[in-house]
């Protein structure tokens, strides 16, 4: 199984959402995917993984490349909307220190002041 990402704007936020499985034959797929879709623009970025059922190591350092980058252009970057394994993986990982994860898509737009 391959990744699908699709990408909208929503309260002036962009929604970034991925379904299928992160693994080390697509993560680079998803890195550039992901680059390309935030551009140089975009000033807060969510990431739902509602239909995301697998994420490997070179998943999770994908979207550790994805945080660093919008870190150092002080963009606002979260998660939303895991499945409970994939959340599960991203606690004993340490990444719900690093990166914010929202239980919705909702949650996370209010937590960055955005509107849907």
């Amino acid at each position: 199984m391959t990744i699908d990402i699709t990408t909208a704007t929503e309260g002036g936020a962009l929604i970034a959402t991925a379904n299928g499985r992160i693994d080390s034959r697509n993560a680079q797929e998803f890195e550039q995917t992901m680059s390309s879709a935030i551009g140089d623009g975009a000033g807060i970025v969510i990431l739902d993984l509602e239909g995301l059922s697998y994420i490997s190591s070179a998943g999770l350092r994908a979207i550790l490349v994805t945080a660093k980058t919008l870190r150092k252009r002080e963009a606002k970057f979260a998660l939303c909307s895991l499945q409970a394994a994939i959340k599960e993986v991203m606690e004993i990982s340490g990444f719900d220190q690093v990166i914010a994860i929202h239980p919705s898509k909702q949650d996370a737009l209010s937590a960055f002041g955005a509107t849907a």
